[in-house]
């Protein structure tokens, strides 16, 4: 995997948000010699060079423009701030999305590598957030966990209750997101990660504010370099980046709970209002081939719904790894987050701020 340094992405991310900016309401006569396709994706979640590729390929000009969460990118989508043509969210928000009328419904005879590609039961899984499997196309999946250094731990790390074990005081990295937050507390708890109870989100909420003293940071994308650099003995992660972080420190350790987790997937979507729909379907399909998947895979480390791309995975031991491709049957209460409806996201995000002002 190439990695970006922080100076790095900080440079590239603003020279895309400037173009990003600058392409909002231009159609596809703008730059390029066939038009442009405007992407806006998670930070760090593609390989820059595919994306020369897709240009060189296709004279299609790319203006690329990263978010860090899901909730930051919606109202910036939604308030029309910026025009994009794709987008990568997660599975709950894209049927938020779809619920609200944003997506544009896909042309699957112009994608054709999504279906020669993607895994059948990934489409399966998409169901429980797009239903006819009409406005997504997955791209990663993974499962969220606990990474943990063995050096600086007592005892291997097996629960979410040993987030809450006051030895790792000053020691614990928690995700800075309202759903991944509360998942970790809702699964302790032995409820639904997609619970709307207003009892149950209540004994959710104060066992993050009775956690709060332990925790030594609230992050995002920092989890992975704290952990490689023995920052903290303890952090929820993502799987797909347990695996960079194994390869940087063998002393770290990725585990799903045994009280369960999150399957999650994040999705190509097309806008409704793209300007640009056919390079936007253009650009999904070029993602979905297999040699493109796989140069993706080996840079971002988040496990791939391509069947073809897993495939080219020269690496065997990555190729058959628990992490990035595990065997979900072994595990026990994996749930995938769902749209919760204006009103659950408003209770959420309320008792997220009581939280994080406790």
């Amino acid at each position: 995997m190439k990695y970006t340094t922080i100076t790095q992405k900080l440079l590239l991310g603003g020279v895309m948000l400037l173009a990003a900016t600058s392409a909002a309401g231009c159609g596809s006569s703008g730059g390029g010699e066939n038009g442009q396709v405007i992407v806006y994706n998670w930070g760090e979640y593609i390989d820059p060079e595919t994306l020369e590729m897709f240009e060189e390929e296709t004279g299609i000009e790319v203006i690329y423009d990263e978010f860090e969460t899901n909730e930051i990118m919606y109202p910036k989508v939604e308030s029309g701030a910026a025009s994009y043509d794709v987008i990568c969210p997660s599975d709950y928000m894209i049927s938020k999305m779809i619920a609200n009328d944003m997506l544009s419904a896909l042309d699957f005879d112009k994608i054709p590598n999504a279906e020669a590609n993607i895994g059948a039961q990934y489409y399966e899984q998409s169901k429980g957030f797009d239903p006819e499997n009409k406005y997504s196309v997955p791209y990663c999946w993974g499962t969220v966990g606990i990474l943990y250094n063995k050096t600086m731990v007592e005892e291997p790390i097996t629960s979410w209750t040993q987030l809450w074990d006051t030895k790792y005081a000053d020691n614990i990295l928690m995700q800075d997101s309202v759903r991944d937050a509360f998942m970790v507390a809702e699964k302790l708890n032995g409820f639904s990660m997609n619970t709307t109870d207003p009892q149950e989100l209540e004994t959710a909420k104060n066992s993050l504010i009775e956690q709060k003293p332990l925790v030594q940071a609230y992050v995002i994308d920092q989890v992975r370099d704290k952990m490689i650099g023995g920052e903290a003995a303890i952090g929820v992660i993502y799987s797909g980046e347990a695996i960079y972080t194994q390869r940087e420190n063998p002393d770290l350790e990725y585990v799903i709970p045994e009280e369960g987790t999150n399957v999650w997937i994040d999705s190509w979507v097309i806008l409704k209002d793209a300007p640009n729909k056919e390079n936007a379907e253009k650009f999904i399909d070029f993602m979905c081939r297999a040699d493109v998947a796989v140069k993706n895979f080996e840079y971002i480390t988040y496990s791939t719904p391509n069947e073809a791309a897993r495939e080219l995975i020269e690496d065997e031991d990555i190729r058959n790894s628990e992490i990035a491709f595990p065997d979900l049957s072994k595990y026990n209460h994996l749930e995938t987050f769902v749209y919760l409806g204006e009103d659950g996201d408003a209770l959420y995000n309320e008792l997220w701020k009581e939280v994080k002002s406790n």
